[in-house]
């Protein structure tokens, strides 16, 4: 059966958010793993949610990128499996060099939650293959360090090889550069996004009615049976 983990960290909040959504909406095996766990074997993918891991000490993502089972994950990740991080979990695999760039204060100084949309620039990874390219939908965001940065070149180099995934449709909420809210690694399977899918994957807790966002796990799941 396929299976996916999710790494738990202390300070985690949203693991049990993506836990539910997979196991009763989406329809795949979930397993939480604590951080500890130095090696990881029968899981064909690995979520990293989102939270404050370690009280976001020193810096986000800084401490959890330390430990063991990030290591697991990096050696999960050279190997093709999919991975994704949620906003602190973004965090998490930028200081752990899984995803390229850095991620900042908000230009407001403020911590903003609050719904945004995001339109689709690469529909080829295994969590967004189910979107339409250019398809705009409404999502939740919820951070104080989430301006994503880099530099000129790197810019260029993400958009030369398709790593920019999602960007916010002219309603950038933390002043991240060239409105990114999700970028790739360059084979495509290792995925950090600021913006939370999980809590906008029922339509009973959406700003609209539509729950688009769930096809960010739809597309993994197909993805998982496909293989």
């Amino acid at each position: 059966m396929t299976k996916v983990g999710i790494a738990v960290f202390p300070g985690s909040n949203c693991d049990r958010d993506v836990h539910h959504v997979l196991n009763n909406v989406v329809g795949l095996q979930a397993d939480f793993i604590w951080h500890t766990k130095d090696r990881i074997s029968g899981y064909d993918a690995m979520i990293v949610p989102g939270g404050f891991a370690f009280g976001d000490r020193l810096r986000a993502g800084i401490i959890a990128a330390h430990s063991p089972i990030v290591s697991e994950i990096k050696r999960m990740a050279r190997d093709g499996t999919p991975v994704l991080g949620i906003c602190n979990g973004f965090q998490i695999l930028v200081e752990s060099g899984l995803l390229p760039g850095a991620l900042m204060m908000n230009d407001s100084l403020r911590f903003v939650c609050r719904w945004t949309k995001v339109k689709v620039q690469n529909n080829e990874t295994p969590f967004t293959s189910e979107f339409s390219k250019r398809q705009e939908f409404d999502i939740p965001v919820a951070h104080g360090e989430g301006r994503y940065m880099v530099d000129s070149k790197l810019l260029k180099d993400l958009k030369k090889n398709n790593q920019i995934v999602l960007q916010y449709s002219n309603d950038d909420p933390n002043g991240s550069v060239s409105l990114i809210a999700a970028v790739c690694n360059e084979d495509g399977n290792v995925m950090g996004m600021m913006p939370h899918p999980e809590r906008a994957s029922e339509p009973i807790i959406s700003a609209t009615g539509k729950n688009d966002a769930i096809t960010i796990f739809k597309s993994l799941a197909d993805y998982l049976k496909g293989k």
